[in-house]
């Protein structure tokens, strides 16, 4: 199990899929978001006065700093060689304005990566400029198509899969070690969600349970899904105890078990 995941971190060719600009006026963070962790490569904050009565040149000149600190770590931090695309996201209209910027100092300085790329910067609304607002971005019809057979946008899509049938087929849906285990003793189980921190368990029994509960499930034809816990997605499983289950056919008697 460990070496599986230490091939799949070291893989050259998946080492970011995505490049995140998450902003609010004042503040930004620039993310990458890779199979196996998402990594802040930069944080911008520049003090920015209010926008009305006397002070809105100062707004203004402040807000350019901004957006030219930003552009700049937008250059060293983005390889579009590397990712498949970018996102700028905020609330209002700070996205919209800041992608206006990048494109024209890209012309007036002839920037030839943002240029070419810019079919591949992307716009999505978020609720504000901090890094838990990822997973808006991640959830954005727009990102995850481009992203799609990404690991990162497979473990988003599970993950949603999982919610709707918890939502609108209960007895189809179950999370907890008990209920995924005796789920799995009744062959009912089509696709296992589990985090990688179950397998760094100190409890070494605990930890082999485990590894032979994904062997057995892949043995019995089901999907198995390793959820990275340095993902927004992985932080949402490992809420729900770490380990869920997508059932084959409906088990109403598990909520008679205690978890």
């Amino acid at each position: 199990m460990a070496l599986h995941v230490l091939n799949q971190a070291s893989d050259p060719a998946a080492s970011a899929d995505l490049a995140v600009v998450l902003m609010q006026e004042g503040l930004a963070h620039i993310l990458l978001v890779g199979r196996s962790l998402t990594i802040t490569r930069a944080k911008i904050e520049t003090p920015i006065p209010r926008k009305h009565g006397p002070a809105i040149a100062g707004y203004q000149t402040a807000l350019n700093k901004f957006f030219e600190h930003l552009l700049q770590a937008f250059l060293k931090h983005v390889d579009f060689n590397v990712v498949r695309c970018a996102v700028i996201a905020s609330p209002g209209f700070t996205k919209d304005q800041f992608h206006r910027h990048l494109l024209l100092e890209a012309e007036r300085r002839q920037l030839r990566p943002i240029i070419e790329n810019k079919s591949r910067i992307v716009l999505v609304h978020t609720s504000s400029g901090y890094k838990h607002s990822l997973k808006e971005v991640l959830d954005a019809p727009n990102v995850m198509n481009m992203i799609k057979d990404t690991k990162a946008a497979q473990e988003v899509r599970v993950l949603k899969d999982f919610f709707d049938m918890l939502s609108n087929d209960p007895d189809r849906a179950c999370y907890g070690p008990k209920h995924v285990e005796v789920a799995h003793e009744r062959m009912a189980v089509q696709t296992l969600l589990i985090t990688d921190e179950l397998f760094r368990n100190a409890d070494i029994p605990m930890r082999k349970k485990y590894v032979n509960l994904v062997n057995s499930v892949k043995g019995s034809g089901g999907t198995v899904h390793i959820f990275s816990s340095m993902h927004a997605s992985g932080e949402q499983l490992a809420q729900l105890t770490g380990v869920a289950a997508i059932l084959r056919f409906p088990l109403p008697e598990l909520e008679d078990i205690e978890m």
